[in-house]
């Protein structure tokens, strides 16, 4: 078991990459806290962990919330002794407009959710993780986060700004044996691509526009998580690993 005996927290795991990692790593022997603002879909996910024998917890939290996300944290070690993984995973969708078309309400909701909640993660983490002589801290960025796409401005920029922060972290905390690291899926089978789906001119065209012809899954994300999460990737700081079908290449 790779991850055997570590504790880590899951945001966003009621559902999607979230929950098929907290799937994994319940499966390499690790404890983990879901949080997530569904309440229903984060026992689902709770459920399904201890059905396969594993352990974990979850805590209804507002990512973009400081006083909730420093209370999870609490609650974590309170809980479980520590904490060794941290995966900032919690995010949401752009509407399609233009950027002048962009409800400020919008941009502020989009940034909150999908940038200042991986900040506010590491803020409270990083403590913790030093107290354990280290650990390992995955941030959800997006292919989006590295090509721009016409009419998301919000979510180009917050994704964007998850990979420098990703670098600065790790920059910071290296010395604390502190790992720091992202991911940047491409298009993915959640709930977040529904409304591409749904549109019968696009969606012949987004979900082959990669070099594999497909979108990925939840597990295959999952994957590449777990091997930053865990000793393997042990000389591996400040990166971002692409996992969308060479959608880059494209």
């Amino acid at each position: 078991m790779r991850l055997k005996n570590k504790t880590a927290i899951i945001t966003g795991g009621a559902s999607g990459i979230g929950r098929a990692t907290a799937l994994r790593f319940a499966n390499e022997g690790t404890q983990i806290v879901i949080a997530d603002i569904n309440g229903d879909g984060g026992q689902e996910t709770v459920n399904l962990i201890k059905q396969q024998g594993g352990t974990a917890l979850f805590y209804e939290t507002n990512v973009s919330d400081s006083k909730q996300v420093k209370e999870l944290v609490s609650a974590t070690v309170g809980n479980f002794g520590k904490l060794d993984i941290l995966f900032n995973h919690a995010g949401v969708g752009n509407p399609d407009v233009k950027s002048v078309d962009l409800e400020e309400e919008d941009w502020d909701r989009i940034i909150d959710i999908n940038l200042k909640s991986v900040f506010l993660g590491i803020k409270y983490a990083v403590p913790e993780m030093k107290k354990a002589s280290g650990g390992a801290i995955i941030n959800t960025s997006s292919l989006l986060g590295i090509k721009g796409q016409k009419y998301l401005a919000a979510y180009n920029a917050s994704k964007a700004g998850v990979i420098l922060l990703t670098k600065n972290a790790a920059l910071v905390y290296g010395k604390d044996r502190i790992r720091v690291n992202a991911i940047a899926p491409g298009v993915i089978d959640t709930q977040i691509i529904d409304g591409w789906k749904n549109d019968e001119r696009k969606w012949p065209i987004i979900s082959r526009a990669n070099a594999l012809g497909r979108i990925g899954t939840p597990e295959e994300v999952a994957n590449a998580v777990l091997f930053l999460s865990s000793d393997e990737a042990s000389f591996i700081t400040g990166a971002t690993l692409s996992v969308d079908g060479g959608g880059l290449t494209f």
